[in-house]
């Protein structure tokens, strides 16, 4: 019974949200993040995910890019062929793991080359895995802040960075945390983009420092689309975010039940990025994790119209 009572508030919460946000394409931008394909099937899923969301004309959308450059290949096809198939402005990712500079310097020059003008810059995480210690290699970049400046060494590039409302795993203190934020955009950091979390209040307190330090650019919150909570509770362990009670209560005896669990993702994210738009906020940046339909629903909740696809 307590069950059904929490679904039919969810479906009340929908109803409440897309009255409220009929007009969202007006004063909210919206983009979307990817991940290359590793074989032919999920290669066929990534680009149903890109025809369907480009119907939603996202500001841009990102592609990301493997520890170590592990998908360095499959991340420049996939943005390669964004660029000459659609109307969409791809983002690609960029590490520090793993490569000389001149090779991230060459990889930029090819990206500029084919038409890519955004960079999503991040120091990246250890080869050796999350939660072992990250060490440069000698001539490569050794921080985000190196690699931001040698990007625009290179090309004049729109450079996006990470920002972390909860503190990064591996910072000591706020103070850090802020410092290192700062050096990203005296580096020349055009916007940051947050890791996942999932209360307004995280993202609005996060805010609130930023803006006590003098940082001035965007801050993009960024909001994860996992439908699997076994998954979601993973990750958030992984990169120290905080797991509300109530949503873990949501998703309570939902393993076998994939459609009350997509229920549940796309109204909490929807509910979550109605709240945050309600504070001001203008930019989304959504983890779509290349699943179109329940990243559509919530941007059709939150009151977005799809277009036709245009013809690149």
């Amino acid at each position: 019974m307590q069950r059904n009572s929490e679904i039919q508030n969810l479906r009340k919460n929908t109803r409440s949200i897309a009255n409220h946000d009929a007009d969202a394409q007006k004063d909210l931008n919206i983009s979307f993040e990817f991940f290359p394909p590793k074989n032919k099937s999920m290669n066929e899923t990534l680009w149903n995910t890109i025809t369907k969301l480009e119907t939603l004309n996202p500001k841009f959308v990102s592609v990301t890019y493997g520890a170590g450059g592990s998908t360095r290949e499959r991340t420049h096809k996939t943005v390669a062929r964004i660029v000459n198939e659609t109307k969409l402005r791809p983002a690609a990712h960029l590490t520090c793991v793993g490569s000389l500079k001149s090779e991230i310097d060459e990889i930029a020059k090819d990206y500029w080359d084919a038409g890519v003008r955004h960079i999503v810059a991040l120091r990246g995480d250890p080869e050796s895995g999350i939660g072992n210690a990250y060490k440069p290699i000698p001539g490569g970049y050794n921080y985000g802040s190196d690699l931001v400046a040698g990007l625009k060494n290179v090309a004049p590039f729109e450079v996006s960075v990470g920002a972390y409302p909860e503190l990064h795993p591996e910072s000591q203190n706020w103070d850090a945390e802020l410092d290192n934020l700062k050096r990203k955009i005296d580096a020349g950091a055009d916007r940051a983009i947050t890791q996942f979390f999932f209360e307004t209040d995280t993202f609005l307190r996060f805010q609130d420092r930023v803006l006590d330090a003098g940082i001035k650019i965007p801050i993009v919150p960024g909001l994860m689309l996992q439908p699997n909570f076994k998954g979601l509770k993973r990750m958030s362990e992984m990169c120290a975010i905080a797991v509300p009670n109530w949503l873990e209560a949501l998703y309570a005896d939902l393993e076998d039940d994939p459609q009350a669990r997509l229920l549940v993702t796309a109204t909490t994210v929807a509910d979550l990025a109605s709240n945050l738009r309600d504070q001001g906020i203008q930019d989304l940046h959504f983890y779509t994790l290349n699943k179109a339909d329940l990243a559509f629903s919530v941007c059709k909740i939150l009151g977005f119209q799809s277009q036709k696809k245009a013809v690149a």
